[in-house]
């Protein structure tokens, strides 16, 4: 089903788990840069998993992207991470940052222009992402409807504790979180500003693709 055409009120928990989390899985392709949107846990979730497609060789540069400030860090979110993965044996010289973003479409728009002046936009042919399983789908969308088409991108989730595909429905903050992402995919897509996608969230669905 198209995402514009979609009710949160109407969706069941099932629903709401596959439209965030289907197929928003590794390709295990390798890229010209991982990009990393920062979050107040993003130290914690996502920076280990930038380290580690890194380590594996699978982009030779990271970009960290995100300029809050969340309380009781005199840092930005890409300053933190940067800092971060510095800690974990990351050159500095193989890291971006652009901190002026304050949410996820900024993350993205401020990111381009980074990444024109690291790379000169034209050469880049893939970007590796890095953000939480359940804001992927969100993110993912982002980036297709604001970069330049001729990018690929590889999703590289990192799961948190709570709201990972297997468990986000087994606490309130992991149904919170979904239903809350749920509701603004379908809203920003509704609204012009996020491409549309049919996504697969019904099992008969998923059955019938599978066939």
């Amino acid at each position: 089903m198209y995402i514009s055409t979609l009710e949160i009120e109407r969706l069941t928990p099932d629903q709401m788990g596959n439209l965030l989390f289907s197929d928003m899985k590794d390709n295990h392709e390798r890229g010209d840069c991982i990009f990393v949107v920062g979050s107040s846990k993003a130290v914690e979730y996502r920076l280990p998993k930038a380290v580690e497609l890194y380590k594996q060789g699978r982009a030779g540069k990271i970009l960290f992207s995100g300029g809050v400030k969340w309380q009781g860090s005199e840092y930005t979110e890409a300053q933190e991470l940067k800092r971060g993965a510095i800690a974990l044996g990351v050159p500095e010289k193989d890291i971006l940052t652009e901190d002026l973003s304050l949410h996820t479409l900024e993350n993205v728009l401020a990111s381009l222009l980074v990444l024109d002046r690291h790379f000169q936009l034209h050469n880049i042919q893939r970007l590796l992402v890095v953000t939480t399983s359940y804001h992927m789908r969100r993110l993912h969308l982002t980036l297709k409807t604001y970069m330049p088409e001729w990018i690929s991108f590889t999703l590289c989730p990192a799961d948190d504790h709570n709201t990972r595909v297997d468990n986000w429905f087994e606490s309130e903050i992991g149904v919170n979180r979904v239903k809350g992402e749920s509701a603004k995919l379908i809203r920003y897509v509704k609204q012009g500003a996020l491409k549309d996608e049919n996504i697969l969230i019904d099992k008969i669905e998923c059955a019938e693709a599978k066939k």
